[in-house]
């Protein structure tokens, strides 16, 4: 193994390491952190791997072995196998905001293994590197929003959004195919999955406003309240 390939799997194991260390205590039952867990790794690796799949037309093929991996499609598909395992287990408490710093956290020290690696760069611009910076910050303003309880049940997606915003724009940089008005296809993924977080985080904000309607003295309701529902939030 090439040192840019050795560095690459230290620094993913760090950065898993580091999402396992920040972990938040889950409320739930083992079997249901495990459930949720699980959906979160197999929905996050197949998401990374599918937009490969898909441009190399084989549903079959070797590219779900190959190396290429894409955050964006990885946090989506994370997403959304929390969401089916919490469907499955017929789970209705909030867990996003326990994802969020770890998630944060795991991927700014992960990144740096791309960049030893040499992969994700452009011509000048050390993409790994700022994306590094990106998700560290998110992880700093993420815990200390957690700390004084802002946003609440909103922190994955708050976090989710302004990656989408940041991975617009950092892909006029990148090296990626034009595909249509001069954007790449992960601008216009992150265009989708920013839009389809803001309908979520608009439905929640309305569910919530409509509770405090009929009850204008109760307190924020707490996580796996009635008002929670399936898919607010994995």
């Amino acid at each position: 193994m090439n040192p840019g390939r050795l560095l690459y799997a230290l620094f993913m194991f760090l950065g898993l390491l580091t999402a396992v260390l920040l972990r938040r205590p889950s409320p739930l039952p083992p079997r249901r952190r495990l459930g949720i867990l699980a959906g979160a790794v197999v929905g996050g690796s197949l998401g990374s791997k599918l937009p490969f799949v898909i441009l190399g037309g084989d549903l079959f093929g070797p590219a779900w072995l190959g190396d290429g991996k894409t955050i964006l499609a990885g946090l989506a598909g994370g997403y959304l196998g929390v969401e089916v395992a919490k469907l499955l287990l017929g789970i209705r408490e909030k867990t996003g905001d326990g994802f969020a710093v770890p998630l944060a956290a795991g991927i700014a020290v992960g990144r740096w293994g791309c960049f030893f690696n040499g992969c994700c760069s452009a011509p000048g611009h050390p993409i790994p590197i700022y994306e590094s910076g990106f998700h560290a910050a998110m992880a700093v303003l993420l815990w200390r929003l957690e700390g004084v309880e802002a946003l609440r049940f909103q922190l994955l997606k708050l976090y989710l959004i302004a990656y989408c915003a940041f991975r617009f724009l950092i892909e006029f940089v990148r090296v990626e195919p034009r595909i249509a008005l001069g954007l790449t296809a992960y601008q216009y993924g992150a265009a989708v999955l920013s839009a389809a977080l803001l309908v979520l985080w608009w439905q929640d904000a309305k569910l919530k406003h409509a509770i405090r309607s009929r009850d204008p003295g109760a307190p924020p309701a707490p996580a796996g309240a009635s008002d929670l529902k399936i898919g607010d939030c994995p």
